[in-house]
């Protein structure tokens, strides 16, 4: 069987190499620890060895050409792929049960072809196993999701390349995979066996070897003894975590195996008294012991974490805020709101506020602007590239709508509804989370007026929007209306932008969404 050699992580941030010198060439031989090929870097020249013996099938590239970390580099056709069918011509005839315990044998050696984590990301060298959508023994197809993993800026559905049977895992959920280290295993493209099952079979029934028909699948396991019961693994663990007592699931599977379908069933249904009592004296036990639960920080909370103490630490934040009067605007919104549904498209006042800001951007450029690392430069952004901090599964993350100030109200609309889909699954693509230059943070959704957020470092400023209230408000004529108005709460990076930029921005900014008519004289 042909194995691929996937490119390793050969030091930190690098993404890529160039091809020095093949050492081998297709068709040789090679031992385990040779070297196979010299790479070179852009900080030196790393030589590549082989993993294991075998034969060279295939090298993927040329002398020259720049190969990618996590993509096949080259092919080997480990040695004794084929060997096992070989000596049975000239082995003496033996009786059934031996015949089939070597088959069994065989089966269980068959190499498996490793999936190797592949790049999933500028900079990224290790995830978190989010969740198997496999277990081990499961037939897979091509491009099916095999597993979610985490890194510190998403979550990433990692499909299978080929067709084949689930072999090996080798992470567990929980798990810390590293990039250009083997994920799982894929073998065959048949049915899965189930040896130790066979195994048991064959020891009651010696004369009844296990037989395989052309192009079939291994006869179903036999039925579990009493007092046990027949799930996979993956089943397993999940009854464990939903603290589900396997024996008293009736299994919908062949022989009786329970499946997941079997525990969803089976939580939906009330319990007996039987099975009560026993889960709420755990309850009262759990209650009464005050105990503690720690758990790692990983993935986006463990990145966002990090960011947030280094702009309190590095940023010198100051905090303006101001009131808006949106009750021209929501009225404005219920219309096009309703006028815009029949069309499939969802309208919320969020693409109203982006919008509005992009073009009280264009008149305030030092608040899309960044200050470098050591404060000494100014970076101006022609792109309004606005961010939307979105509370997501996995914890908060920042997308942002590109270039804000070429596109439509409705263009940006659609941009918002992709983009809050996406942070809400956590699956948010990495060209949508970088580039971002200005972020507005909506906690009105939740509750809240007022608040002091954090500046989403290098950027220079982030609004959080309150909730809109109907409040009491004089009119002109001193008569009190009611009237809809909502707090805008900024922080800014005090060393480039002072109390007067901030509100002087802010006020232009609350023109336009005070007084949506005027942003039809400045739109282009």
């Amino acid at each position: 069987m042909s194995t691929d050699f996937i490119l390793p992580d050969i030091g930190e941030g690098i993404v890529e190499c160039e091809i020095v010198e093949w050492l081998v060439k297709e068709g040789d031989a090679i031992q385990e620890d040779q070297v196979v090929v010299e790479v070179m870097t852009d900080k030196a020249v790393v030589e590549i060895p082989a993993k294991f013996d075998g034969t060279v099938a295939k090298l993927y590239y040329s002398k020259g050409d720049i190969a990618k970390v996590g993509e096949p580099l080259f092919a080997i056709n480990s040695e004794g792929a084929s060997a096992p069918a070989a000596p049975a011509a000239s082995e003496p005839e033996v009786s059934d049960s031996a015949t089939e315990a070597e088959s069994k044998a065989v089966v269980a050696a068959a190499p498996g072809n490793d999936f190797i984590l592949p790049d999933i990301g500028e900079g990224i060298v290790e995830c978190e196993i989010v969740e198997w959508r496999v277990a081990e023994g499961e037939q897979v197809v091509e491009d099916q999701v095999v597993v979610e993993v985490m890194t510190d800026k998403a979550v990433v559905e990692i499909p299978a390349k080929s067709d084949g049977v689930v072999s090996t895992l080798y992470y567990k959920k929980g798990d810390i995979a590293k990039v250009g280290e083997p994920l799982f295993a894929l073998s065959g493209t048949g049915e899965p066996a189930a040896p130790v099952a066979t195994e048991q079979a064959s020891a009651t029934t010696p004369a009844a070897p296990t037989t395989r028909a052309a192009g079939g699948a291994f006869e179903a396991p036999q039925a579990a003894a009493p007092g046990k019961v027949l799930a996979s693994p993956a089943v397993r663990r999940l009854a464990r975590e939903q603290d589900i007592d396997l024996t008293q699931v009736k299994g919908s599977g062949k022989k009786g195996r329970i499946l997941k379908e079997d525990l969803a069933q089976a939580q939906s249904q009330p319990q007996t008294a039987a099975q009560a009592t026993p889960v709420s004296s755990k309850a009262t036990a759990a209650v009464s012991s005050g105990g503690t639960r720690t758990e790692p920080m990983r993935g986006v909370r463990a990145a966002m974490a990090r960011l947030m103490t280094e702009s309190v630490q590095t940023i010198p934040h100051f905090t303006y805020a101001e009131e808006f009067d949106l009750t021209e605007l929501r009225a404005l919104h219920a219309q096009l709101k309703a006028q815009y549904a029949e069309q499939g498209i969802r309208l919320t006042l969020m693409p109203f506020f982006i919008k509005a800001m992009s073009l009280a951007l264009s008149e305030f450029p030092i608040m899309n602007a960044q200050l470098n690392s050591d404060a000494t430069e100014i970076t101006y952004f022609d792109d309004h590239n606005i961010g939307m901090a979105v509370a997501t599964k996995v914890g908060l993350m920042v997308p942002n709508i590109k270039s804000v100030q070429t596109k439509s109200l409705l263009e940006v609309a659609e941009e918002v509804n992709r983009l809050t889909a996406s942070a809400r699954e956590g699956k948010v693509a990495p060209a949508d989370m970088k580039g971002g230059t200005i972020t507005i943070s909506n906690i009105g959704v939740v509750g809240g007026t007022v608040t002091t957020p954090i500046i989403n470092k290098p950027e220079a400023a982030i609004v959080a929007l309150g909730k809109v209230q109907k409040l009491p408000r004089f009119a002109d004529d001193g008569s009190v209306v009611a009237r809809e108005i909502m707090t805008a709460s900024w922080s800014g990076d005090h060393r480039i932008i002072d109390g007067a930029t901030i509100a002087n921005f802010n006020k232009r900014w609350q023109q336009f969404l005070e007084s949506p008519m005027q942003m039809l004289t400045v739109m282009r």
